[in-house]
């Protein structure tokens, strides 16, 4: 208790960025009249009433608001401390590519690689996702390519469901700026927080599914590929099926 009351406003500080971001996220949820994922609520709770400011009320940042282009939610998203991950991180990834492309590639967090350059799949795995790109008749320039979260969790855990919360408004303002005609969700993790499931991908994978109205096609991540190339088979059967839908 002593450690706790020493460093000052420190807790409440945190818990007030918690609840800002998590007001954006109701806020959005309201807009596009989705309902609250069941994965922010514990255990045999319900969903309960939340009181969320007026639009232009009690307001501390512009709101993320629809028909915003890519510099314009970049912009919003300034330099984001809607989270801790703001103190680990080196660099914000935001995402990079085409546009207006047809397809945009989800993953699930930067890597250390992306953290330092600031830039979305660089590594070992994004030099197997530029190759399966190319592999599509397409370039790196040709599609769009971000993750859920745009900061790089310690030690490459799994994102928080509070992190998820604060990022994913700016990823659904991406994509509407984009509009694309597809997604491909790379990996367990961004299947699983973007479908709202605990489905396993190999169950996910192979057909469309739909997120924000677009459909969305789950594949196993480059990384597992690295480990597992057997399975580059199955990604290749999923990734004719976005090129058919392209």
């Amino acid at each position: 208790m002593a450690d706790g009351l020493n460093v000052g406003c420190k807790p409440r500080e945190e818990l007030h960025k918690l609840v800002t971001a998590l007001r954006a996220r109701l806020q959005l949820d309201l807009e596009l009249n989705r309902a609250i994922p069941a994965s922010y609520l514990k255990k045999g709770e319900g969903v309960k009433k939340v009181c969320l400011p007026e639009r232009g009320q009690n307001r501390t940042e512009p709101a993320v608001g629809p028909g915003q282009s890519l510099p314009d939610v970049r912009a919003t998203l300034g330099d984001c401390q809607r989270c801790p991950l703001c103190k680990t991180r080196t660099n914000l990834v935001f995402g990079e590519g085409n546009i207006q492309a047809g397809v945009v590639f989800v993953g699930e967090a930067p890597g250390a690689d992306e953290d330092m350059q600031g830039r979305p799949f660089v590594g070992k795995a994004g030099q197997l996702l530029t190759r399966i790109i190319v592999a599509m008749g397409l370039q790196r320039q040709d599609v769009y390519i971000c993750n859920i979260l745009k900061c790089r969790p310690p030690g490459n855990r799994n994102p928080k469901p509070e992190e998820i919360a604060a990022c994913e408004p700016f990823l659904i303002r991406q994509l509407q700026a984009i509009g694309p005609k597809v997604i491909c969700a790379l990996g367990t993790f961004a299947a699983h927080a973007l479908l709202k499931t605990d489905v396993p991908i190999s169950l996910l994978r192979g057909r469309f599914h739909s997120y924000q109205g677009i459909p969305l096609m789950p594949t196993y991540h480059p990384a597992y590929l690295l480990r597992n190339p057997g399975a580059k088979k199955q990604v290749w059967e999923d990734v004719q099926q976005v090129m058919k839908a392209l």
